[in-house]
């Protein structure tokens, strides 16, 4: 006889093999890229993604209460996603989770309704939806599994349809959207989420036996983001005399709390009015907890104002004065006869600004730094950074108001949740390249408004035009370039414009393609592939054919792209 409720041991099952199916497939994902450059990374941040969310799960894998367990898997999801691909995921199995919000059990109707959550969740999640993505594959997939619900009490059959619908859909998600079609491949988003699916249902029907946690355990956990919260500059040295709120507290609130009336919770507000009683203050909740961290000089009104909204539990308290005492014993200097002397208190202040930059290449590292930029992520191209490396950054930074450029169109919306997570404000431009973030940076100001800063950097990334240089992976047609394996792409504001074969050939091309005649300023960042020699040679070959335009070169040690541009 089938069994007609998902109890909360076996969803974990289901979701880890959801996440090994996932993790097996990860470059026939990846394969998927319709652009057959070397930077495909679709199945990387899902599975990164999804795997954050089942570790944060197996925290609690001894829980009986499925809406518990749901509840970490939404929280390990946002603190994990990764790229476009990864965001859209995370907001599917968010609204999943929400709606299993107290069940201890889950029925086949429930279930259908969770997908259905899902959906709804991610559409609101992205501004302008595109058929034939995975939205569209979550969407039909989850009509079907609605549909068979209303028949049926297995779970195994309204999953069945939910991975038959997602199957179909995903077939035709070329004759939804013509560059797939053109590209020879089905949605790699899409992709992903079938294979998830399938891994649930193999634990339903007894195809495998998901007792092992995910893969991928270098993943950092949600319990680490207190840490983060304030996590100290490496160059920073503090007098223990100097620390203004000496207990680093945490705890978590429990808002559903039946003992006594309490206040309605509003998250801003919460936030806002904790924020009198001391600093470093990091906020997390969902419907029914609340965690906080806080540096505060009486603890004690922290966690009178937090009883107003529910019990307490899991408090810690820290002295951190006495922690740096200890930390900093043997740092002082001896002299004269072994007397000490003690080194002047340094008064931390924060600084207006603070600005988080994502790149690849060491040597754009080093510009970006030369820039004014505080603290820079590797990533790029082929491993997007998580919502929470992010996080991390910020917390190595004291300012009052941090400005994010991810400078790759994937890194966009994950860095956007960023906000959702940390006490301080934050501004992520939409910078989609290297040169855009550098373009950014030069306009910045430290005496302007957030305001004004956002709109002089836009402005000035959107006056460029960016190029790139890299080579194709496989054989395909893109709009009228046939294009072979091996061939080098020149690339402008993300459209393939010249094929070649010979790589200085191709870059000259394409800066032509870019209207250098009549630009006042043509910037040349050359890769971990391409020879300072060779660099050179370009530089000399544009000096030649347009002696009025000024060249900059740099040596940005980037992998996959030979040659990033800009013209201005």
């Amino acid at each position: 006889m089938a069994q007609r409720e998902i109890v909360a041991s076996l969803f974990l099952q289901m979701m880890r093999a959801g996440a090994n199916n996932l993790n097996r497939n990860v470059e026939m994902v990846n394969a998927l890229n319709v652009f057959p450059v070397p930077d495909g990374d679709t199945g990387t941040n899902m599975s990164l993604t999804i795997t954050s969310g089942v570790k944060e799960m197996e925290k609690f894998a001894d829980e009986a209460n499925i809406g518990k367990l749901a509840e970490a898997l939404a929280k390990g999801l946002l603190m994990g996603a990764r790229g476009n691909s990864g965001v859209i995921l995370s907001q599917l199995f968010r609204g999943f989770s929400k709606a299993l919000a107290g069940n201890e059990t889950m029925s086949p109707r429930q279930l259908a309704e969770a997908f259905q959550r899902g959906v709804e969740t991610a559409y609101k999640a992205v501004l302008k939806p595109v058929e034939g993505t995975i939205l569209t594959v979550a969407r039909e997939a989850a009509e079907a599994g609605v549909k068979r619900s209303r028949s049926t009490n297995d779970p195994i059959e309204v999953l069945e349809a939910v991975v038959n619908e997602a199957k179909v859909t995903l077939d035709r998600t070329p004759e939804m959207l013509p560059v797939l079609k053109q590209a020879g491949v089905v949605d790699a988003g899409g992709e992903g989420l079938l294979l998830v699916y399938k891994g649930m249902l193999s634990v339903l029907t007894g195809e495998v036996v998901a007792d092992q946690p995910a893969t991928k355990e270098d993943l950092p956990s949600l319990e680490s983001l207190a840490e983060m919260a304030h996590h100290d500059n490496a160059q920073a040295k503090i007098d223990p005399a100097t620390i203004e709120n000496g207990y680093c507290t945490e705890f978590m609130v429990d808002l559903k709390t039946t003992r006594r009336p309490v206040d309605a919770f509003s998250e801003g507000d919460f936030r806002e009015e904790l924020s009198q009683f001391g600093d470093s203050l990091l906020v997390i909740s969902d419907e029914e907890l609340v965690k906080v961290h806080i540096h505060a000089e009486h603890p004690g009104d922290a966690l009178s104002y937090a009883q107003k909204y529910g019990d307490l539990i899991k408090i810690k308290i820290e002295n951190m004065r006495e922690q740096y005492a200890t930390a900093t014993e043997g740092h002082t200097s001896s002299h004269s006869h072994g007397s000490k002397v003690e080194k002047p208190a340094i008064e931390v202040e924060k600084k207006p600004y603070g600005i988080v930059s994502i790149v690849a290449g060491s040597g754009v590292a080093d510009i970006m730094r030369s820039l004014g930029v505080d603290v820079v992520i590797e990533g790029g191209q082929t491993m997007n950074p998580s919502t929470e490396d992010i996080v991390k950054a910020i917390g190595q930074i004291h300012a009052e108001h941090i400005i994010i450029l991810p400078n790759n169109k994937n890194i966009i919306w994950t860095a956007e949740q960023v906000g959702e997570v940390v006490d301080v404000p934050v501004t992520v431009l939409a910078t989609k390249t290297i040169p855009q973030g550098l373009a950014s940076l030069l306009a910045f100001d430290k005496d302007a408004t957030p305001e004004a800063n956002k709109t002089n950097m836009t402005s000035a990334y959107k006056a460029i035009r960016s190029g790139e240089l890299t080579y194709a992976v496989r054989d395909t047609q893109i709009d009228e370039h046939q294009i072979k394996q091996g061939d080098y792409l020149g690339i402008t504001e993300g459209k393939i414009e010249v094929v070649g074969q010979d790589l200085m050939d191709t870059a000259f091309t394409l800066l032509g393609e870019m209207a250098v005649d009549g630009a006042d300023v043509v910037t040349v960042i050359y890769g971990q592939d391409v020879s300072s020699d060779q660099a050179d040679e370009l530089t000399k070959r544009l000096g030649d054919a347009y002696p009025d335009v000024e060249i900059e070169v740099h040596d940005g040690g980037q992998p996959l792209y030979y040659f990033l541009f800009s013209v201005e």
